[in-house]
Formats: C-alpha cells, structure tokens, sequence
C-alpha cells in the first residue's frame, strides 16, 4: 500500500520538547499524551511561585494569564470568548451541558452506536428519573452515524441530539458537520463529545454547526490531566439551566436575589487549579503554532502506516471502522488477550491501551468484539516506533 503525507513541521524539533520519547513509545495519545516541555514549565514555574507567594496572590499576578485562556481556546475552535468555560474534564464539560437541560417524559434523545459508557450512563440516569427515551441512530454500512437516518427519526419530541465526534474504541471519525446541518434545520440543540477529535484535527464550532462542545486536555492537546473545557454557544446559553451555580458563576446581589453570570463561565465554579490553567493555555498555544492541518495530516499518515502493518502479521486483525479513520487503530491477536498483549508491549517500553465492550457498548456487542488493543499515534510518534510496536506484535 502507497501511504503518502508525513505532516509540514520539524518532527524531531517536536520530539526534543518531548522528554517522554527518550523513554518509551508512546501510543496512548487517546489515553493521556506526553506532554511537551513548555506545559510541564508552565504548570511547574506556577506551582513554584505559589509555594513562595501564596496561592490567591499568585493567581492575582496571573490574572492576565489567566483570563486569555479564553481567547486561545476560542481560537482553537472558532468560538469568542464568552462562549468557553473552564472546567475539571472533558466528561465534567459534558455533564455540565447535558444536566442544565430539562426533559420530561416522552422527549427523546438521538445518539449513535460509538457512543461512550460515560454519556450513555448520563442518557439513562435522565432517563430513569424523567421517563425521556434514549433512540441510537442507525450508522451506515461503513461504521459512521447515518446522517439520512437521523433526518428520518426527527419529529416533535426529540429534545437532543448527542454524539461523539471520535469514539474511544475505533478510529471513526464522525460526520459531525452533516449532523449539525440536520439539527440546525430541524432546530434542535446539539452536543457533540469532542475530547478525542479536540488536538487531533481541526475543530470548528461554526462548520460543525453544535451547540454545545466537551473537550479535554490530556489526550490529543498534550495539556495536563485534570483540566478541560465546555462550548455554549451564545443562542444556547439561555435555554440552560446549570445544576450548580456558587459566587463565581452567579453573584448574590441581594437577600433574596441573586444574578447569573452572562457568559458560559457561569458553569464554572470558583475553585480550579489555576496552573493547570496555564498548562491548557500553552499546550493549545503549541498546537496551533504547529497548525491543526499539518497535525491532521501526519496523524492520518501514521495511522494508516499502523493500520497496514499490523494487518500484515497473520493473525492480527485491525478493527477500525469508518470512511475517514483517524490517530485511533484498534486491533486483537489470535490467541491473546487484549491485557497480554498490552503487558508485553510495555515491557519493551511501548505503551498502549485496551478498550472493553463496557466503554462502548452499543457498538462493540453489536460487532461481536472482545477487549481490544487500542494504539493511538500522534504527530510525535516516528516510523521507527511503529516498526518497533509491529515488531513486538509479530513476535507475540
């Protein structure tokens, strides 16, 4: 096979900010990514004045910082500032959309067959309390959600449409624009999980045409763990109601009243890491001094040089399903446990993970699949790691 495209920037100037590739392979980008040296300098030359100044009198002194955060997340997805809320995690960003709306009995939610254990529990906890109906779409034969199927399944009582943009056990990539062009026709909300498509290729609010975004910003962002981000669009700020609300996202303006903020920060609370902040900030920073295009394009060239290789060893067999596959290859080897081969690879300093039917139910019992490996590359990744990842795998 003729794999073609290797990105437009310097990969080895890359992998000098990336102390991690001196030690292991790392195709856990889905995971947690290593983190480039400018964000682990962030967050520790924060940490460092706090221990020296105090906590609140250091974020003082950030205070400029700190609230650009905005703007650089508003340009990675093409959204203002006042549209964007800082949040703990992706699934917190999640959950903070999905709870602020109200549904009664009988509404319906739309999603698809890749959807994640963690939104499908939230669809069910609503759906235990409030008698609402959970419908999966249909996908197409080649893996992804049917656009033409959703349009049919609209009528009066869906209140939701929710999906992800990349699932975590293939490397789907769904048609996240086509679906908001039916949702915006039909004028229902739409909450798109973004936290593996967020780093790994453009994301554009306006093309894709959702209402509301989670990402995170330890996989494919290279940030640090414990930090994501919410997208309320601005038409769908009002229609929310945030299940908490503390003297940061509302202010008490008298004994018996109290004011909301005008901006999606109302779905924050006052408390959070402010140097993870920061971390966040300048891991988007590297991102889009790279270029989310020549990011794209090499993780799509590295995936698919994976996905080759490894679909050469008998054996093996590759996973993926999906008209475009992005940085996400799943696979499982005759004879062994997805576990086994996980171990093995990690003791010649390869790290990948494992997916279970339990993470994405829908999907993987209806393929008839058992736990998986899952390799996910990122831009940083080389063609020699890849051949090592194959070579462990041939041997096993």
């Amino acid at each position: 096979m003729e794999i073609e495209s290797k990105g437009m920037f310097d990969v080895s100037s890359v992998r000098k900010d990336t102390p991690g590739t001196r030690f292991v392979a790392h195709f856990n980008n889905a995971g947690a990514a290593l983190m480039p040296a400018p964000v682990v300098e962030t967050v520790d030359a924060y940490l460092k004045e706090e221990t020296r100044r105090g906590g609140y009198e250091t974020e003082e002194r950030h205070e400029r910082e700190l609230s650009a955060v905005y703007d650089t997340l508003g340009r990675l997805i093409g959204s203002t500032r006042s549209e964007i809320a800082v949040t703990d995690s992706a699934t917190r960003a999640w959950s903070l959309a999905f709870t602020a709306m109200h549904f009664e009995e009988g509404d319906r939610i739309l999603t698809t067959a890749s959807e994640y254990a963690s939104n499908v529990i939230g669809f069910l906890r609503v759906a235990e309390r409030t008698g609402a109906v959970i419908e999966v779409v249909p996908n197409r034969t080649t893996g992804e959600i049917d656009v033409d199927a959703l349009d049919g399944m609209i009528d009066e009582r869906v209140r939701l449409i929710a999906i992800n943009h990349v699932p975590t056990n293939s490397g789907l990539v769904n048609p996240a624009a086509a679906v908001g062009r039916v949702a915006t026709a039909h004028g229902i909300p739409y909450l798109l999980d973004a936290c593996q498509s967020v780093g790994q290729m453009p994301v554009d609010v306006g093309e894709i045409g959702c209402d509301m975004l989670s990402a995170t910003s330890r996989k494919f962002l290279r940030g640090p763990r414990g930090v994501g981000f919410l997208y309320i669009s601005s038409g769908m700020l009002e229609r929310l109601d945030p299940i908490v609300l503390d003297l940061h996202g509302a202010t008490w303006e008298t004994r018996e009243r109290y004011a909301v903020r005008p901006d999606a920060r109302r779905f924050e609370l006052w408390e959070r890491s402010p140097a993870l902040t920061l971390g966040l900030d300048r891991a988007v920073e590297y991102a889009l001094d790279l270029g989310l295009d020549a990011i794209w394009e090499r993780d799509l060239y590295l995936a698919q040089l994976l996905r080759s290789s490894l679909s050469s060893i008998p054996g093996v067999e590759v996973r993926d399903i999906g008209s475009v596959q992005g940085a996400i290859v799943t696979f499982s080897v005759e004879g062994h446990e997805a576990g086994e081969v996980k171990a093995t690879l990690r003791d010649d300093a390869v790290n990948v993970s494992t997916v279970t039917p339990f993470s994405a139910r829908y999907d993987m019992e209806a393929r008839g699949l058992p736990n998986l490996v899952r390799a996910s590359v990122h831009y940083y990744n080389t063609e020699d790691e890849i051949d090592r990842l194959v070579g462990v795998v041939a041997g096993i």
